[in-house]
């Protein structure tokens, strides 16, 4: 039986809840640490669920039935901190950032760092692998130029992402469609006219940025980049060989085995490069992979970079990604996200209405349920039968669920992604340095694309109608179409079924 929904204004009381001590906790207080809000609103919304008749049993099925579905990406997390502390002992992450502060120039350093994080994230098809490993190379390039940490993490995040929400090898590309009915390549074709003009604009801010920092002497003492060098030069065994961890991952990806083992095999050869070609000992190779890397080589700006990795280093990331997916899961199980869109589909009455609320919807799951993954699949799930009501292709859904899943993900800080780049880019926030959360904004790809797509619902660019093919595709998987009878329509535009 299909149970009864709560109220709207019960369904938002979490949720409310939960913003409002997130906001006192971090704006109030200045303490980046959001697991203990999400935790209480964990707890209200189960509280709520079974002052409504469920069980705490069904309540806690729908919470670790979240965590379940994500155990991958908390894989990869844990893989990611080992390849972080064994590259940097194998001197793959050193030789990447000698080599960048050698062949590079300061003013077209950030569009670089983007263009190049995302040609790989296109090739691994994650934007986490991409982060952890290509992204934390470029932070060290771009400490050395003397460019704040938040523009570097912002070009990253930019590229690293793209290449994520297009990328065939991707689980959200693939979730995407998957949950809205359509064809994968269809979904990736369907996202250009969206994904294009995002990436051209950020690449000529970055552009522009670049030279105008230079010009106004924004980027330091350029001449200490001689000493990094030096020192790296110095403490690592340099060339094409501490590059081959890197270059298998991106074999195995081009090859298109799976991420995970593909990962594990890139912190295998670190180790073995490590042990063989830098001379450390087995034991300190399992010691960095566990604790991280650890080296004094007194250059402060090396040794901040290089600090680092290890599966201990992302466990402040999984607790508070195992509390934020439990909270996504309470919130779907007891019924409140699902009230919350019913009552938005309600309100809507154009196409561009619809389309908006479903980029909003993503958004807004990110935001409170903390995971890409529900953020995707509850939205696509809900809004799919009104557009097939509608007459419009369910591709306009699962672009907008993209856009405001996985590219709005990095850019709030207690979201599986966004806690995700903070620790792998070593930014610090939980340490105080707030001003780093500055590369949310200067994320450009990011949350220009969502914006055109707003753009292209209200006037009706890019946004494909059904075809015949699709409503024959739809009678034959027998889905679920809205009777748009009882629906005031006001603007919209229903296409004649055939």
């Amino acid at each position: 039986m299909k149970k009864e929904l709560p109220s709207l204004s019960l369904a938002l009381l979490p949720v409310l809840l939960t913003l409002g001590l997130l906001a006192l906790q971090l704006f109030y207080y200045g303490d980046f640490t959001p697991h203990i809000p999400l935790a209480i609103g964990l707890a209200v919304t189960s509280l709520l669920g079974v002052l409504r008749g469920q069980t705490w049993l069904d309540i806690r099925e729908g919470i670790f039935h979240v965590i379940h579905v994500s155990m991958p990406s908390l894989a990869v997390l844990i893989v990611v901190g080992m390849i972080i502390g064994t590259w940097i002992a194998a001197g793959t992450v050193p030789t990447l950032i000698y080599y960048g502060l050698t062949l590079l120039t300061p003013s077209v350093f950030l569009a670089a760092a983007m263009i190049l994080c995302a040609v790989v994230s296109l090739s691994l098809g994650t934007s986490w692998g991409t982060v952890g490993t290509v992204g934390l190379a470029l932070m060290g390039i771009g400490a050395g130029f003397g460019i704040p940490a938040y523009w570097t993490a912002g070009a990253i995040v930019s590229g690293a992402f793209f290449g994520d929400k297009i990328s065939p090898l991707s689980d959200t590309t693939n979730l995407a469609p998957a949950v809205t009915g359509t064809n994968v390549f269809d979904h990736i074709r369907n996202m250009m006219p969206t994904t294009v003009p995002a990436m051209l604009i950020a690449l000529t801010i970055y552009v522009v940025v670049g030279f105008v920092m230079i010009e106004d002497g924004a980027t330091g003492d350029v001449s200490g980049i001689s000493q990094i060098t030096a020192q790296l030069d110095e403490t690592f065994a340099l060339g094409l060989v501490p590059l081959l961890p890197a270059l298998l991952v991106i074999c195995l990806a081009l090859l298109r085995q799976p991420p995970l083992p593909s990962l594990f095999a890139g912190v295998v050869a670190g180790g073995l490069v490590a042990v063989f070609w830098q001379g450390e000992g087995l034991h300190s190779v399992f010691a960095y992979a566990q604790s991280g890397y650890a080296i004094e080589t007194g250059v402060a700006d090396i040794d901040t970079l290089l600090n680092a990795g290890g599966i201990q280093s992302m466990m402040w990331t999984i607790s508070l990604m195992l509390i934020a997916l439990g909270f996504g899961g309470a919130l779907e199980r007891t019924g409140c996200l699902e009230a919350i869109i019913h009552a938005i589909i309600a309100r809507v009455k154009s196409f561009g209405a619809v389309q908006s609320s479903a980029i909003g919807t993503a958004f807004a799951t990110n935001l409170v349920a903390g995971d890409p993954y529900i953020s995707i699949a509850l939205p696509g799930r809900m809004y799919a039968p009104l557009y097939r009501g509608m007459g419009y292709s369910t591709l306009n859904l699962s672009r907008a669920v993209e856009e405001g899943g996985t590219l709005m993900s990095p850019l709030i800080p207690w979201n599986a992604g966004g806690a995700f780049v903070i620790s792998a880019l070593g930014l610090g926030v939980m340490s105080g340095n707030l001003e780093n959360l500055l590369y949310i904004p200067l994320a450009f790809a990011c949350w220009t694309a969502p914006v055109i797509g707003i753009l292209y619902a209200v006037t009706g660019l890019f946004s494909p109608k059904a075809t015949d093919e699709d409503r024959r595709d739809w009678e034959k998987a027998d889905e679920d179409v809205m009777n748009l009878d009882d629906h005031e329509l006001g603007s919209l535009q229903q296409t004649p079924s055939t």
